[in-house]
């Protein structure tokens, strides 16, 4: 398990690579800058103990010409140096922001491609918490972080390398300071690593709880669920806090621990340099020099230490966004997969066998036959497969066996595109995105003029609601409709539905949220609409479709019955206890 989280870290690190190295020149150029930024700052400690070396080599008549001299040459180093540091932050923010761009749009792109499936099994909070604050802390990683680690290698490497030009000796102090570093960094990072992913997955559980939350206000009040919420509310918020807190707790005990040391061979280096001093093998110019050149060596060290409880929150970050965009997406078309044209809307099912889990089947052996034009209504009790069928249908999921075709071509053999063209939907739970009225109207039908949309709306009985409106047509529904009431919500869906040219509708309790006189208005016009088309309406009120061409009753997941209204009653089955049981 523990080897298999360092190879998706390093995944994760390649991956991160990977973006970045889509603007290797902007890379370059901020090597560069890191580079000479570094470089000129490491010029300051030497140029410092030769101003100290001309004080002591003066004794008593200090030789103020060369003090000024060198004094001079570091100014211009530290501001050259401060103005590279100064466009190395600014390369680097342009970077992750082009990175985390790049990044967000994959993510979304991804989303597009996966199968219902996954948002049927995944929390749409835990997904915004990945496209949103994961991808936040990536990008403050990339800005921040990732400048004072490529700091970090340059200064510590540069003042290695002078310190070992002023004193060899010296330098063997790091020989024990260094690896002791070394070795309490990785014991602690490798402890750390794990309380970061658990904190990104928390967060993602909290996001995704109060999403759902939110979404159910009505309910929760109308439940009196206030106080069992509240409470549920703060055992995750207490979950995501420790795990924040244990993370972070952890993370921050590297910092003090190097820090510590790095003090330690602070002092180490002043009792050696001393010695060598009275031993006559340095000078106090280079003994200050060194120091110098100790503080810079150190200091990166100590800060990069600081850092890791970020880089490790930005990698465990990392993995979760990388995770949903590694996720499958919805299987491919397949190769010689024909385009579903001129649809007459024959659609047959041959003894289709499915089931959202393995070994748990919901629909055991469903064979039926929709000729087209005709009004096909499917009722049933709860759970008994018809919402499954539509899923089917639509190629939402494919069936584990059996066959559904289209016109003779079977579903697996056409691309989804063309065979979900082919179907008008509306479902029992509408949905209207932030826009006008136009706009969502004419939302699946590119180039729909505004008679067209009007057409619709008159069909649909809601053009003279829409007149009435301060703006008609070009009023805006904000926050999914909630300026307008559920009914006519569900009178714009369908009337979007209405206007796409397509041979086949789907309606899932289309009419629900409707009063009764609404909804007699609203199937005279569709009887109208519908006329040419193949129709399959799922239907709880089975007064609604009594005058279907053909009712198949699902049970268990097969039909156990069909035929018209009138037979069925006189059957006396499950469809006449179904139709009973309503009236009595």
């Amino acid at each position: 398990m523990g080897n298999e989280k360092k190879r998706y870290s390093r995944r994760t690190i390649l991956r991160l690579g990977q973006y970045m190295w889509q603007y290797k020149w902007l890379l370059v150029l901020a090597m560069i800058c890191t580079l000479g930024s570094n470089l000129f700052a490491l010029i300051g400690p030497k140029l410092t103990g030769l101003s100290i070396g001309a004080i002591e080599g003066g004794r008593g008549a200090v030789d103020f010409g060369k003090v000024f001299y060198y004094a001079g040459w570091m100014a211009v180093f530290y501001v050259v140096s401060a103005l590279m540091s100064y466009g190395l932050q600014v390369l680097m923010l342009t970077i992750s922001r082009k990175v985390v761009y790049r990044m967000r749009q994959d993510v979304f792109e991804k989303l597009m491609t996966l199968p219902v499936g996954y948002f049927d099994v995944h929390q749409t909070g835990d997904i915004i918490s990945r496209i949103s604050y994961d991808i936040d802390t990536v990008n403050a990683s990339l800005s921040n972080d990732l400048v004072q680690l490529l700091t970090t290698v340059i200064t510590v490497t540069g003042a290695l390398l002078m310190m070992l030009s002023i004193s060899p000796k010296l330098v063997l102090v790091f020989a024990f300071t260094v690896p002791l570093s070394v070795m309490i960094t990785k014991y602690i990072t490798g402890k750390t690593r794990p309380l970061f992913r658990l904190r990104s997955a928390k967060l993602g559980e909290l996001n995704g709880f109060v999403e759902e939350m939110i979404s159910g206000q009505k309910t929760l009040k109308a439940y009196n669920r206030e106080e069992y919420t509240q409470g549920k509310f703060d055992r995750k918020n207490k979950e995501a806090v420790e795990a924040y807190y244990r993370a972070e707790y952890y993370g921050s005990v590297v910092g003090p621990c190097v820090n510590f040391i790095n003090n330690l061979s602070l002092s180490l280096i002043s009792v050696f340099g001393a010695l060598l001093y009275l031993a006559g093998s340095m000078s106090i110019g280079n003994i200050s020099s060194f120091v110098l050149y100790s503080r810079k060596f150190s200091g990166p060290i100590n800060e990069a230490a600081n850092i890791f409880s970020e880089l490790q929150s930005a990698l465990a970050a990392a993995e979760r966004v990388f995770r949903l965009i590694e996720e499958a997406p919805e299987p491919a078309d397949a190769e010689n997969a024909a385009v579903l044209e001129d649809v007459r809307g024959k659609v047959e099912l041959q003894h289709v066998q499915f089931g959202y889990l393995p070994g748990k089947t919901i629909i055991h052996d469903l064979s039926l036959r929709a000729e087209p034009g005709r009004l096909i209504a499917i009722v049933g009790p709860t759970g008994a497969g018809k919402t499954t069928l539509i899923n089917l249908l639509m190629r939402f999921y494919d069936p584990d066996s059996g066959v559904i075709t289209v016109d003779g071509k079977r579903n697996d053999m056409v691309t989804r595109s063309s065979l979900r063209k082919a179907y008008a939907m509306v479902l029992q739970d509408t949905w209207l995105f932030y826009g006008s009225i136009y706009e969502n109207l004419a939302y699946g039908r590119e180039g729909a003029t505004r008679e067209d949309v009007e057409a619709a709306a008159r069909a649909a009985r809601i053009h003279s609601f829409i007149k009435r409106l301060p703006e008609g047509y070009d009023t805006i529904l904000t926050d999914e409709g909630t300026n307008i009431s559920k009914g006519q919500k569900q009178l714009l869906t369908i009337a979007r539905a209405m206007l796409l040219d397509s041979k086949m509708l789907i309606l899932d309790e289309a009419t629900s949220n409707v009063d009764t006189r609404t909804e007699r208005q609203i199937q005279k016009a569709m009887l109208k609409l519908m006329e040419g088309k193949t129709c399959f309406v799922i239907a709880h009120r089975l007064s609604t479709i009594e005058n279907a061409d053909l009712i198949l009753v699902v049970n268990g997941g097969e039909v156990v019955e069909q035929g018209t209204h009138r037979e069925l009653m006189e059957r006396q089955g499950v469809y006449r206890r179904l139709y009973n049981a309503q009236f009595e």
